[in-house]
Order: C-alpha cells, then sequence, then structure tokens
C-alpha cells in the first residue's frame, strides 16, 4: 500500500464508455479511488451499489467516486448497467494502476495461493496527495467509511 502524504501516481485507462481518463483531470477534487478484484461478485457488487447509493453524498463533498479493477471495459459496462452505477469504472487489463498503488498481491483461498487485487480504498485530496489509505477493506462497509472520512 502507498503512504499518506505521497503524491498519487498517475494513470490513463478507458471507462466503461471506452472514453479515456486520467488521474489528472480530478484536479481540485477530492477523488476516492477504490481498488476490486471482480465485476459481478458478492462483494464488488455489495462494495459499488455502496458507493452507488452515497453518490450524492460523495458529490456534496465534492468527491468523485472511481472504481478500478482488471475487468475489461465491456465488463464495466455491463456491471454499470446492472446496478445502474452513477460514478466511472476504470479498466485496467495491463495493471499499470493496480500495480502502481500497490494492490496486487499474492492471495491465498482455501489453501490456494494466487496473485490478484486486495480491495483497497485511497482518499486523494485536491492536490493529487494520498491523504487516507485503506487495505483491506470490508466491501459493504467502505463506502459509509469514506463518507465518515471526508465528514471529519
Amino acid at each position: 500500500m502507498l503512504e499518506i502524504g505521497t503524491k498519487a501516481p498517475g494513470f490513463t485507462l478507458p471507462d466503461q464508455n471506452g472514453e479515456i481518463h486520467s488521474l489528472e483531470e480530478f484536479k481540485g477534487k477530492k477523488v476516492i479511488l477504490y481498488f476490486y478484484p471482480r465485476d459481478n461478485t458478492p462483494g464488488c457488487t455489495k462494495q459499488a451499489c455502496g458507493f452507488g447509493e452515497l453518490y450524492p453524498q460523495f458529490q456534496e463533498k465534492g468527491a468523485v467516486v472511481i472504481g478500478i479493477s482488471k475487468d475489461s471495459v465491456k465488463s464495466h459496462k455491463k456491471f454499470e448497467e446492472k446496478f445502474n452505477l452513477p460514478f466511472t469504472l476504470l479498466s485496467d487489463p495491463e495493471l499499470a494502476a493496480i500495480q502502481g498503488y500497490d494492490v496486487w498481491k499474492e492471495k491465498n483461498m482455501y489453501g490456494k495461493k494466487s496473485m490478484g487485487v486486495v480491495r483497497t480504498t485511497y482518499l486523494i485530496d485536491e492536490d493529487g496527495i494520498i491523504v487516507k489509505a485503506l487495505g483491506k477493506v470490508k466491501a459493504a462497509d467502505n463506502p459509509q467509511q469514506m463518507i465518515d472520512l471526508l465528514s471529519e
């Protein structure tokens, strides 16, 4: 996980509509950048729907929500439409941002080791500095947790 107080690594990735976004374009806004393992899995769906339900509150606090996984643009589009998600989902199949933010780790599931995304959420301030870094977050609790952090 990256250190609090460091500059957030830049990225340029396609969203669920195939449009290219970079971290630079969000300068001047707080960014909730969350990394999740896969579209349409129970935990990831809970987390995404939670961010979706609270999205108006994030907007009120001047924050944007961006989800990143290694799923394809097409997968993200289906996920967005199925759950009516109001925020940006970025596709990172090459693991550029995923590795840049140090969330690609060895995982151990039922004794089987594999590499994957560890559910992690960063709060980046208006100047592009990481002000909070939360690793191994609980999917269902993470959206409210981030609202609470923005309210501090």
